[in-house]
């Protein structure tokens, strides 16, 4: 589902269903620590995920730990980022010659908790969220995982903090399929406190993707390499 969304560049691998902890790496254990089932279990299926596509870029297995704000700490030369929610797990990676960010997020295709919406929109978004949309999709879901798809390709990159305000998110593209084919479309995000990341590369902006289908929503987000 979020390899849809990706160019051949990024190599990205899912799961639907939750794996056992056997293939853990003893540190990654270490993390777990006393952390309930589920936990557990989401932890080690999306680690699962990300050496399934370490193998796609031709890399062999390795402890995927989380750093500063959780963010996956990958090997050198490998950008990336993971996702989970109920009934899914995912992983996209790429070599950072190819790419200099990958944000991902799925989320349930379900209605956000009141008032969450309007703590993370900015007026023009709150707007397009509650406007009737043409597809069956929440369209308040979607944006806040846009939001969060943003952060996660923002903050290991640049290395500062992002706020839910400090992106507008525009939609476009809405496109709405037979009931396996789901809804699908595009998003622009306008950074409005714009930086430069460590190799002085301006970024004010991503384009992303996203796609609804099986009571899911996923969005993501690939920054190419500059030339």
């Amino acid at each position: 589902m979020i390899g849809e969304l990706m160019p051949g560049t990024v190599v990205c691998a899912e799961a639907f269903e939750d794996r056992d902890e056997e293939a853990l790496f003893p540190e990654e254990r270490r993390v777990l620590g006393h952390a309930i089932e589920r936990r557990r279990r989401e932890f080690a299926t999306v680690r699962a995920c990300a050496r399934q596509a370490l193998a796609g870029l031709g890399l062999p297995p390795a402890p995927v730990l989380p750093g500063v704000r959780n963010i996956p700490q990958w090997p050198a030369g490998v950008v990336g980022s993971m996702t989970h929610c109920d009934g899914y797990r995912a992983a996209a990676l790429a070599r950072a010659s190819d790419v200099t960010a990958v944000g991902i997020d799925a989320e349930p295709d379900g209605p956000l908790r009141q008032g969450v919406l309007e703590s993370i929109a900015l007026p023009r978004e709150l707007a397009w969220a509650r406007t009737a949309s043409p597809v069956p999709v929440h369209r308040d879901r979607l944006l806040f995982s846009a939001k969060e798809c943003v952060y996660k390709a923002w903050f290991p990159m640049m290395r500062s903090e992002l706020d839910f305000d400090d992106a507008e998110i525009i939609f476009s593209g809405t496109a709405g399929a037979g009931p396996e084919q789901g809804a699908h479309g595009a998003f622009h995000a306008r950074i409005l406190r714009p930086a430069r990341n460590a190799a002085g590369r301006h970024v004010g902006a991503f384009s992303g993707r996203w796609a609804a289908r099986r009571g899911l929503l996923v969005t993501a987000i690939v920054l190419a390499a500059a030339p």
